[in-house]
């Protein structure tokens, strides 16, 4: 009778997680400099809303942040010759709203992550190393469970080791919850 308890209770424990709405997944469309093409596929951890307003001045109290981990894949040239790239990347994201559009929030988007490329030569560019640092800016409308996004991403060693020419993307996304 425990050990069947005990399988019950682990089935159940991963549909009320999921079922909890803190889990979500984003997908980005991609363009970087020259020819540059990829997708980012993320999961997202919204801790329970997390906001730090015991932690903030007043005026910033409506800042917002959850986790990413996300996957990349690159690719640069035509379809007979082209060069590839993966990129694993993950960070603390912070949001805080600027305007409301049709009575949803228009919300600038911050973060400075980590990343691991999988090769430091990329689309003409020798990166130096393999970690990176992810930094991205954007806009992101809210629609409920559900967002459009805008952003700057760039990738950098940060000056650590040269050259240090950096990649700088384009991306278009959705997100939603799960």
């Amino acid at each position: 009778m425990k050990k069947f308890t005990v399988f019950t209770l682990s089935l159940l424990l991963p549909a009320s997680v999921v079922a909890s709405n803190n889990h979500g997944y984003g997908i980005h469309y991609i363009h970087g400099e020259g020819d540059v093409r990829g997708v980012k596929l993320a999961y997202e951890y919204h801790a329970n809303e997390y906001h730090a307003d015991e932690l903030l001045p007043e005026d910033w109290r409506n800042l917002s942040v959850y986790f990413e981990s996300n996957i990349n894949f690159w690719r640069f040239g035509d379809s007979g010759d082209y060069d590839q790239n993966l990129a694993l990347a993950m960070s603390p994201v912070f949001r805080y709203p600027i305007a409301t559009y049709h009575n949803k929030p228009l919300k600038v988007e911050f973060r400075i992550g980590v990343a691991l490329l999988e090769d430091t030569q990329f689309a003409g560019k020798n990166v130096s190393t393999h970690y990176q640092f992810e930094d991205r800016v954007g806009l992101v409308y809210e629609l409920g469970q559900a967002n459009v996004a805008f952003r700057y991403i760039n990738y950098s060693n940060a000056g650590f080791k040269s050259p240090n020419p950096s990649l700088d993307f384009l991306s278009l996304s959705y997100s939603s919850r799960f």
